[in-house]
């Protein structure tokens, strides 16, 4: 294995999304029109090609996922709403190379591929300036009244769960079932850095119970391994839809973390992963870390908050989450790339776990279960409420509200008692610029040099009216000044056909 290949990776985020100047909205309606709403782009036809969401890594073609039935009962129910799949998905490419589109009944917004994680944060950063600029364009289209309101959390409190999604891209040579047991304690410790705490209980042993919790996600785990995202949804995802050369590569899609609004929290969901598989790069384990039961694991760690309890291991042992996480860090500190990155990432989760051993409340200022919960426990406080009053739901919904009006979460981080990590400047540019490195940069140039001649897109091929498809290659070694070469050489073809030739040499 090449221990300097890199990792690139990006988010898909899926929105809640209601309707409130309505009694009954109908939410893949409302998810159409917001994206539709957008003017960052035109409609294009995707790609649909390239995607197989029932291929598993573990060599076999899955049957009856839970979101094939959906997608049948949805496409039945369109045609009652009079419009066709491609209509209900209403796909958009936009300008920085990211996806943006209704995923069912969830508007979803996919960055583009990066090699950077800061970049990466500019471009997720940037999907949170399109949902609010798609919000206020179908508010003024709906006059005098019309409300919607969109979440960036992973739960409705009422046993529904849409997801935000990591994707991290590997060599093919990288066995699924190693990647699997390299990551899954991994995965699981994670939780007490990366969860954006919830007030619910959504699991069958407590349905209904009003409980605060680290993750938004934990309740929603069911399985260790499996292909599905929507039923029985497991730690690791199997989807086998690499959105690349298949011999050659892997995307691995991880679904078991929550959508964060600390800016640190998801720098650090995917900086210390790309970290973690970085060690599978070089073949590096890390040892006596194996979990006896994952699954119960995460919903317990979950549930424990300050009081952690020790998980039971396989090797009879017990260990705590933030043990778990340092036994990968110190691994993680002797064989990671010396890169301003790596360090950086490195530095962060060394002073958060010591923190966390502290004293979990030193994390209020990065980590939003942390910061939800001070927050919260004052206003209970003040108000004289329960611990399991209903009104402490909806408080936890504010906090993930993207209107900077309405949502708890900004004025926390306006004052500066939440971290911020990207710039202005830089988020507005990535709303219209892709990242510097990797195949964003072409596809987008691609996209607006030949508009007129495409007939539909995808991440990694192109189609034009005249036949022609072109097969986009990754890019991986090119540097940002390669990637501005290229990027004009493209700009000064006259016909697509020449695009073949070009990434050839």
């Amino acid at each position: 294995m090449d221990p300097s290949f890199p990792v690139i990776a990006g988010i898909e985020t899926e929105y809640g999304i209601v309707r409130s100047d309505i009694e009954n909205s109908d939410p893949v309606i409302e998810s159409m029109e917001l994206i539709r709403s957008y003017d960052g782009s035109e409609s294009l036809k995707w790609n649909y090609s390239e995607e197989d969401p029932s291929m598993d890594a573990r060599g076999f073609h899955a049957e009856g996922l839970a979101q094939d039935i959906e997608e049948q009962e949805f496409t039945r129910s369109d045609h009652q709403r009079f419009f066709s799949f491609r209509e209900m998905k209403s796909d958009r490419i936009l300008r920085n190379g990211a996806r943006f589109y209704n995923d069912h009944t969830h508007p979803e917004y996919s960055t583009p591929e990066c090699h950077s994680l800061f970049e990466l944060l500019a471009q997720d950063r940037a999907g949170i300036l399109i949902m609010r600029m798609a919000k206020k364009n179908r508010e003024s289209r709906l006059g005098s009244g019309g409300k919607i309101a969109l979440y960036r959390n992973n739960t409705d409190y009422h046993g529904h769960s849409y997801g935000c999604h990591e994707n991290y891209l590997l060599p093919r040579e990288i066995p699924f079932e190693k990647i699997v047991s390299h990551l899954l304690p991994y995965l699981v410790a994670r939780t007490i850095l990366i969860g954006s705490g919830k007030y619910a209980t959504e699991s069958s042993e407590r349905p209904g119970e009003i409980r605060y919790q680290i993750s938004q996600r934990a309740d929603f785990m069911e399985a260790l391994i499996g292909v599905d995202t929507m039923h029985n949804r497991p730690l690791v995802n199997s989807r086998d839809e690499p959105h690349a050369q298949t011999s050659s590569y892997r995307r691995l899609h991880l679904i078991s973390g929550d959508a964060n609004m600390s800016e640190w929290q998801t720098a650090m969901k995917v900086g210390m992963t790309k970290l973690v598989l970085n060690l599978l790069l070089r073949d590096i384990s890390v040892s006596g870390v194996a979990m006896s039961d994952p699954v119960q694991a995460i919903k317990e760690i979950s549930r424990n908050l300050y009081d952690q309890k020790p998980v039971p291991m396989k090797n009879g042992g017990e260990m705590f989450a933030s043990e778990i996480l340092e036994a990968y860090l110190h691994v993680c500190q002797s064989f990671s790339p010396k890169d301003k990155e790596s360090s950086w990432v490195l530095g962060e989760w060394a002073s958060a776990l010591e923190d966390f051993r502290r004293d979990p409340s030193l994390l209020s200022d990065r980590v939003d279960w942390v910061a939800k919960k001070e927050l919260f426990d004052s206003f209970r406080q003040e108000q004289s409420l329960a611990a399991n009053d209903p009104w402490l739901q909806s408080l936890d919904l504010a906090y993930h509200d993207l209107d900077p009006e309405e949502g708890l979460f900004w004025e926390m981080e306006s004052a500066g008692s939440i971290r911020r990590l990207t710039k202005d400047e830089d988020v507005v540019r990535a709303l219209s610029v892709s990242p510097g490195q990797g195949r964003p940069r072409i596809r987008s140039a691609i996209l607006s040099h030949f508009a007129e001649k495409v007939s539909e897109a995808g991440w990694e091929r192109i189609r034009f009216h005249d036949g022609s498809v072109v097969d986009l290659p990754l890019f991986l070694r090119e540097t940002p000044e390669q990637m501005d070469v290229l990027e004009q050489k493209v700009m000064g073809l006259l016909h697509p056909r020449e695009l073949v030739a070009l990434f050839q040499l």
